[in-house]
């Protein structure tokens, strides 16, 4: 098969969560055991940490790599879901996984992956814990797929586990509760492994130190170690932040190419993270700054509060949930524009009405849907926006929308995109 032929087959033949939704969750982990097992157990091959959350791992994942990458360690990262290319999911020092790789894993083991049923995510983590194992890498960042404890990427021992936060997302799965979710997330926590969690909340604290104490796995809530205080300077290309420990001065003016605001909250994680694997694997001060000033270089990260034009100032944001929206639209509201063009498209497994209340009033909104099946119908979406007061109007195509929201700007003007990683994707 050629790699677009690969592609469709592991697409069309098999559930794909980011596509079709709940038909593609599995409930155990079975499948992804066999599956590593017809591979050799290529994940007992390299050395790894693993990160979970409800928002915020992504981040967290391409800064820990990073900085690996800077520090001279030969790093893959796995991370889903992929904005543009499927190989965006597995990459080692920042390239992506060959063509040719994808294709020769896929024909190699078809025919067993018919006979399994395996997901596309049983299947892609195969294919990168392979790829991993056969190009012998130093470390390898995992990013938890959704959950935890029954996600395919949770028959690592890594070095360390990260837990960023915990909010409302996925509930069908997960829970209803922070507790509940929490519970999922805490299934990453192995035995003897220490863990770093983002975000002390009330609700979930308890869940974490349970599950640690199970393990006798040491523990550290980032938020109660660290404090990242941002330097105000006036760009629109990075912050910077003095990196406090325990009230000391750990790291004076640390820089991030990262805009969002929300990175204050996961650069709080990555230096605890890092804190804690600096001495085993030798990261320098050096290592830190250079790994996490050069995290787009390295890993190529998109999609974060992306800004894609100056004229008009036009942003891009995977923010997708509830808390994702809250830190968005918090962020809107620091920044002076004339007025805000919003294109709006969503999946239809999430809370879309509790997202919708949160959204300026004042935005002229562009509503359109992504060209996947879980996508919400463009009108649809207009209606239940309608209802909450937000006004616009309906787009045959994300890019049919973008354009129009680039061509409607008036000079101070703001264009965002956002909603779904699935509409940013179209247009970064």
């Amino acid at each position: 098969m050629t790699y677009k032929e690969t592609l469709d087959w592991m697409f069309s033949q098999l559930p794909m969560y980011q596509r079709i939704g709940a038909a593609a969750y599995k409930a155990d982990l079975n499948n992804t055991i066999q599956l590593l097992q017809l591979l050799d157990n290529p994940h007992r091959n390299f050395k790894s940490v693993h990160v979970a959350g409800t928002n915020g791992k992504g981040s967290v994942s391409h800064m820990l790599a990073s900085v690996f990458q800077e520090a001279g360690f030969k790093t893959g990262l796995y991370t889903s879901p992929h904005l543009r290319d499927f190989r965006e999911r597995i990459r080692i020092n920042g390239e992506m996984i060959p063509e040719e790789n994808v294709v020769q894993f896929i024909d190699t083991y078809k025919d067993k992956f018919k006979q399994m049923e395996l997901s596309f995510f049983e299947m892609t983590v195969g294919m990168a814990f392979d790829y991993f194992a056969k190009e012998k890498v130093d470390m390898a960042i995992v990013e938890v797929g959704m959950g935890g404890r029954l996600d395919s990427t949770n028959l690592i021992t890594p070095e360390l586990s990260v837990i960023t936060n915990i909010d409302f997302d996925h509930t069908k799965f997960l829970g209803d509760t922070r507790a509940k979710i929490a519970y999922e997330k805490a299934g990453i926590i192995k035995q003897g492994v220490p863990v770093v969690i983002g975000e002390t909340h009330p609700e979930t604290q308890q869940v974490f130190i349970d599950k640690a104490k199970e393990c006798n796995s040491p523990i550290c809530f980032a938020d109660q170690i660290f404090d990242c205080d941002k330097i105000h300077i006036e760009s629109q290309t990075e912050q910077s932040f003095d990196v406090w420990k325990n009230s000391e001065l750990y790291m004076e003016a640390l820089e991030i190419p990262l805009m969002g605001n929300y990175q204050q909250k996961n650069l709080t994680t990555v230096m605890c993270a890092l804190d804690l694997l600096r001495t085993k694997f030798d990261l320098t001060e050096d290592d830190i700054r250079d790994g996490i000033a050069k995290v787009v270089r390295n890993t190529h990260l998109m999609g974060r509060w992306q800004i894609l034009n100056k004229d008009p100032l036009t942003i891009a944001d995977t923010g997708h949930n509830v808390a994702g929206i809250t830190e968005v639209v918090r962020q809107l509201a620091e920044m002076s524009y004339n007025k805000l063009h919003f294109v709006l498209g969503m999946v239809n497994d999430k809370d879309i009405d509790s997202v919708l209340q949160l959204l300026p009033r004042g935005a002229e909104y562009y509503f359109c849907k992504a060209d996947i099946p879980r996508g919400l119908d463009a009108n649809v979406l207009a209606e239940k926006a309608f209802e909450m007061g937000l006004r616009g109007m309906v787009f045959e195509s994300v890019s049919h929308a973008y354009r129009s929201a680039v061509n409607n700007a008036r000079f101070g003007d703001v264009v965002f995109i956002g909603g779904s990683n699935f509409t940013v994707a179209e247009v970064v």
